[in-house]
Parts: structure tokens; C-alpha cells; sequence
């Protein structure tokens, strides 16, 4: 390691969700300061709790000094729990001289009115996040009430998995039956194994 360099958080909170975006954002801000991103810390989880792996990973870098400037997207990629666990990591950056530059939330995290602007930000995050949740509950009790399944509806009909489990015994590959079906391999895998399971 020659040196600290500047680095990147990226998250979003679901494994559906495409990390490409927020990537090609936080390249062309560094590209205007002049920098290129050397490391990246990317995951797709949840921010209910600041303790995720890659965020764990990021923090240790910066206290052994291998990163001298954080960017993210938005301030909410670190933490929607609350005010205290924002200054947390952000105090953490900042006493470790890692410069943070966020790409949307569209204000600089210098100067004396920094820890108001953070203090609003955190709080925002946090009161999206009930109010995501309480949405869902909702949506569930919903479902409850009027008898119908929650979560996505599944990819494969009863029908076709039991195509997919005669192709299966015929000697096909999943490959090939992913493509006979137009269904994702792992779609494929998943509903092999719960009919073996069955």
C-alpha cells in the first residue's frame, strides 16, 4: 500500500436492486475532483443496524489510514437509524482525516454549519425509514384481511415446475431447462430443490 486513497461506499437495500447507478455517479464526481476510486465497498443490505460487513470493512481501512477520501451517494447509503449513528461514522471519518463527499445530497460537510445540515439529514433518513416500514405493515395486514398471499407472486406456476422436474429426470442440464423455460437458472435451482425437499 502506498498510500490512503479515496475509496467509495455504495448500498442499496435489497438484492434486486442495481448498484450500477449510484457507480457511475460517484466515478464521474471523483473524475471532477480529480481522483480515481481505488477501492469500492458495495453491498446490498438493509441500513436498520450500521453493523454490515462491508461497512464494518470500510471503517477498519479508515482507522489503519488506507482511505483519504469516503464518496457516496447520499448520506442515507452510511445510515438511516438516527442522528447518533450518523455522527458516529462521520466523526470516525473525520477523525482519521477521511475527507466524505456525498454525490445528491447537494451540500459540502465543511464549515460550521456541517453538523446541522448532517444532524437534518440523519433525522430525514431515519423518519423515511418508520414510514417505509409502517407502509409495509400495513400492506400485510392488508393481504391478511382479504385472504391473499404476501410477497411477490411466485416465478413459476405449479405447471411449469413440474415441466422443469420431468425435464430434470429426462437428463437436462438446468442450463437447459432455464432456457426451454425462458426462466433464470436460479429460479430453476430454487424450485428443483423445493420439490425435492417436499
Amino acid at each position: 500500500m502506498t498510500g490512503p486513497v479515496a475509496a467509495a461506499y455504495l448500498r442499496v437495500s435489497s438484492a434486486s436492486q442495481d448498484l450500477g447507478m449510484q457507480r457511475t455517479a460517484v466515478e464521474r464526481l471523483a473524475a471532477v475532483h480529480g481522483e480515481t476510486i481505488e477501492r469500492w465497498y458495495m453491498e446490498k443490505v438493509s441500513a436498520a443496524t450500521i453493523a454490515r460487513p462491508e461497512l464494518d470493512r470500510l471503517r477498519a481501512d479508515v482507522r489503519a489510514g488506507y482511505v483519504s477520501h469516503l464518496y457516496i451517494f447520499r448520506l442515507d447509503r452510511l445510515a438511516r437509524t438516527g442522528i447518533r449513528d450518523t455522527f458516529e461514522i462521520v466523526e470516525e471519518l473525520r477523525a482519521h482525516n477521511c475527507k466524505l463527499t456525498t454525490v445528491a445530497d447537494g451540500f459540502t460537510l465543511e464549515g460550521p454549519a456541517a453538523e446541522i445540515v448532517l444532524a437534518v439529514l440523519a433525522w430525514a433518513a431515519k423518519m423515511e425509514r418508520l414510514a417505509i416500514n409502517e407502509r409495509i405493515i400495513a400492506a400485510r395486514e392488508r393481504c391478511r384481511l382479504q385472504g391473499k398471499p404476501w410477497g411477490r407472486p411466485r416465478r413459476m406456476t405449479p405447471e411449469l415446475v413440474e415441466k422443469a422436474k420431468q425435464l430434470r429426470q429426462e437428463g437436462r442440464s438446468v442450463r437447459a431447462i432455464a432456457v426451454a423455460l425462458k426462466t433464470p437458472r436460479s429460479t430453476i435451482m430454487r424450485a428443483l430443490a423445493e420439490k425435492k425437499s417436499a
